[in-house]
């Protein structure tokens, strides 16, 4: 931490004026999906502790922009936090990022906070209708604007929506968002290995979710051949969460054995750094979709195991 202050002092005496947070935040979005979790975290925790200090000092115009930074920034210590099973830790950075975003004035900020909580509601074991709740509330903040972060907003409502078993609402969700996606800049529809981004294959792994659990397979199973065929292969732990909608479809229309066996497939695939919380929250949905008379047999508790373990 040192160091990197140390770095942040040299760069300020060269150009008093120069901003490099949105550089920083900007890497942390590539790097989330290609770093090791704990990498991240670690050197977050650095770089979040040298913001912290700027915020303190820095009472001029560039405090709304250090604000934002910092909102953004912890936006992906709560989704860690979440991914690794920390679910009251997360709550509490979810609403530290909420307050930095609001201090800021910046409303795409405070639009992606919450977008980013409601996404990771449908993973972290909070009530549906709690999340839904908050999508709720935030929903006036739209106004109509297509960005990354009004999109993600809709995806999270939908997926928890589908939870709430308020289907037909959780498809007119959906809907509306494959609208607002075709109103996104090519800028962030083409930047599919940033976590600020919002490409295609987002817009179809939320479809496949909705459409799985609205029993609409064959709409679900298109969503599931797009998104794969869009997914870049450093995301393999979002690709096996949307073949795992393929495996509960698989046993909700009768085909129990396929799909446990494509499900143990897949989780003994992934590899072990990729398993999180957000992976086995997707597969115990697979275990649930087991009726009560198909429990018996060995691949499903070989599957509940894994998915325990």
């Amino acid at each position: 931490m040192g160091l990197e202050a140390l770095r942040h002092s040299l760069t300020a005496a060269i150009d008093v004026g120069h901003d490099e947070w949105p550089d920083i935040v900007a890497a942390y979005g590539r790097c989330y999906y290609q770093q090791p979790h704990d990498q991240v975290m670690t050197q977050l925790g650095r770089d979040l502790a040298v913001l912290q200090h700027q915020i303190t000092v820095d009472q001029g115009e560039r405090r709304p922009l250090l604000l934002k930074a910092a909102g953004q920034l912890s936006v992906i210590i709560a989704l860690g936090l979440v991914a690794s099973g920390q679910a009251i830790a997360a709550r509490r950075w979810w609403r530290t990022a909420r307050r930095v975003a609001d201090e800021s004035g910046d409303p795409d900020a405070q639009i992606m906070v919450r977008a980013w909580d409601v996404v990771n509601g449908s993973y972290d074991g909070r009530p549906a209708v709690q999340v839904v709740a908050v999508s709720d509330e935030v929903l006036p903040l739209l106004d109509g604007r297509a960005s990354a972060a009004t999109c993600g907003l809709l995806a999270g409502r939908a997926q928890a929506l589908s939870l709430a078993g308020r289907h037909a609402e959780a498809v007119a969700t959906v809907q509306q968002l494959a609208r607002m996606a075709e109103q996104l800049p090519a800028t962030v529809v083409d930047d599919v290995e940033s976590l600020w981004g919002w490409p295609e294959h987002r817009l179809r792994h939320t479809e496949s979710w909705v459409y799985t659990h609205a029993a609409n397979y064959r709409r679900a199973g298109e969503a599931q051949d797009r998104a794969l065929a869009l997914y870049p292969a450093s995301q393999i732990r979002l690709r096996t969460q949307v073949e795992l909608h393929r495996a509960a479809a698989l046993i909700r229309t009768g085909h129990v054995p396929d799909g446990l066996r494509l499900a143990a497939d897949l989780l003994d695939r992934l590899p072990t750094s990729q398993h999180n919380e957000l992976v086995r929250s997707v597969a115990r949905q697979v275990v649930v979709a087991v009726p009560d008379s198909e429990r018996r047999q060995s691949s499903y508790r070989e599957l509940l195991e894994r998915v325990r373990s």
